[in-house]
């Protein structure tokens, strides 16, 4: 007769007692959208809410993409649109801390319990520490949950032992920056960035981003600022300090801004008053290039092999009174003869300068992405080059923080297109960008922490076409 399989052994949780430590700016609890009225334990509305959240962490732990995969599903949009706020802000929350989370689950038992346990401790663990959740709520919630699943209903007292402790604890102990991120985007950012560049971008994952606006001139920003809690940065953009929907902001409807981090809208703000000029939006969605392009006075043709993806462009351009030529088409075979006195491309890449907003990039990207995106990118450059007019201009960007996807694919494209020279851009012409984010060779990195409050990961190149 066989004996039933041992159970597994943990380490009891160290409950010592510890003087509590004030947060920093990064770690105060968010305000994040509330479930339901009642967080008491018996809630399924509440405990539907923290499902959801389970299976968008899921998603975005399994494969690149899956977060928004998992936010589109017919499953999660039956949810209320309370529940999916708060399902959404847990599951970023807990992508923004995952390495930090998973190196106190290693430091509280003798080995890592199963990957479903993990997960309820993590999400238990966001919403004590960095949301605006009652303890007993958290708690409750989280070992309501476990006792619902035959994986995890046997460690159900060893959740409730470890998410009690740590609130007897006061608070969770500083993490090396390290266990911020996966090991293998470290070792790469270390050996590009060096390790005092690195641990400043691994800790802006504790930061919770503020929300940047881009306007049609600086009157509307300036008149906006206090309405909109706001701040000015850039030559026409704003971050403000809101959170919600922003529907219900402030000028929304009148359409005189959009939603636009501050890296991504300085590819634009480099060029000048284009009015009269043509210009060319490569792989345009969600269009924040397109209407600021169309802003500076360029007409404007904006292309997208998406079709969903293009929606977006044209509703945003519908709201803010502005029209634009859109082509569903891939960009490396786009059939029109025509040259354009400004060609934009922000080419597809591995998007892991966008790990502030979008935690998710940070563990569903793998090494080999980036040298995959990488041929893309080469192949895209070459096809668009006879775009370009004489003297114009080609402004190659991508929101990646990848050397193969930024200034090694410039060197490349310079060496072959000898008809393009590189526009070297100086801090003396661009007081608005950090000093830091402007290379010696003239193009930019902007790396997040650069900026006070955070920016996205970019690499920008302005390049000018001689002249026939």
């Amino acid at each position: 007769m066989s004996l039933p399989p041992k159970k597994p052994t943990f380490k009891k949780p160290a409950f010592k007692k510890a003087p509590f430590k004030k947060p920093s700016p990064g770690d105060r609890p968010i305000k994040a959208p509330k479930p339901a009225p009642d967080e008491s334990m018996d809630n399924d509305i509440g405990l539907n809410a923290r499902l959801g959240a389970l299976k968008l962490i899921e998603a975005a732990l399994d494969h690149r993409g899956g977060f928004d995969e998992a936010g589109s599903t017919a499953e999660f949009l039956k949810l209320s649109d309370s529940e999916r706020a708060f399902a959404r802000a847990l599951a970023l929350l807990v992508l923004r801390r995952l390495g930090h989370l998973d190196h106190i689950i290693h430091n509280k038992t003798q080995k890592m319990p199963p990957e479903a346990v993990r997960a309820l401790l993590r999400i238990g663990m966001a919403q004590i520490f960095f949301m605006q959740v009652p303890d007993f709520a958290a708690v409750s919630t989280t070992v309501k949950i476990a006792e619902r699943d035959n994986k995890t209903r046997p460690f159900k007292g060893l959740i409730n032992a470890i998410l009690r402790g740590l609130i007897r604890e006061g608070g969770l102990r500083d993490v090396n920056p390290k266990k911020l991120m996966p090991d293998w985007l470290w070792q790469r950012w270390l050996q590009t960035y060096g390790e005092d560049n690195v641990a400043a971008m691994a800790n802006v994952l504790t930061e919770e981003p503020a929300t940047d606006l881009s306007f049609r001139n600086s009157a509307d920003r300036d008149r906006l600022l206090e309405k909109l809690e706001g701040e000015a940065i850039g030559e026409l953009n704003m971050r403000s300090s809101l959170r919600g929907d922003l529907r219900h902001w402030e000028a929304y409807e009148d359409g005189l801004w959009w939603v636009q981090d501050i890296a991504a809208a300085t590819p634009v703000n480099l060029l000048g008053d284009l009015t009269g000029k043509t210009a060319l939006d490569v792989c345009a969605a969600p269009g924040g290039k397109t209407v600021q392009l169309v802003a500076k006075g360029a007409s404007v043709v904006a292309i997208d092999r998406s079709k969903n993806r293009l929606k977006r462009v044209e509703d945003n351009l519908k709201r803010l009174g502005m029209t634009a030529e859109i082509h569903n088409a891939d960009a490396a075979s786009f059939d029109d003869p025509r040259q354009f006195d400004v060609v934009l491309v922000d080419a597809p890449c591995s998007a892991t300068g966008t790990y502030r907003r979008q935690p998710d990039v940070l563990w569903g990207s793998k090494p080999a992405d980036v040298a995959k995106l990488a041929d893309v990118q080469h192949r895209l450059l070459d096809a668009l080059a006879d775009r370009v007019a004489p003297n114009g201009d080609l402004v190659y960007c991508t929101c990646s923080l990848e050397r193969e996807e930024g200034e090694t694919q410039i060197l490349a494209f310079l060496r072959r297109n000898k008809a393009f020279t590189l526009v070297k851009h100086t801090a003396d012409q661009h007081p608005d960008i950090p000093a830091a984010s402007i290379a010696p060779e003239g193009w930019l990195r902007l790396l997040p922490h650069q900026r006070k409050g955070g920016q996205d990961g970019f690499f920008i190149a302005h390049l000018k076409r001689n002249p026939v």
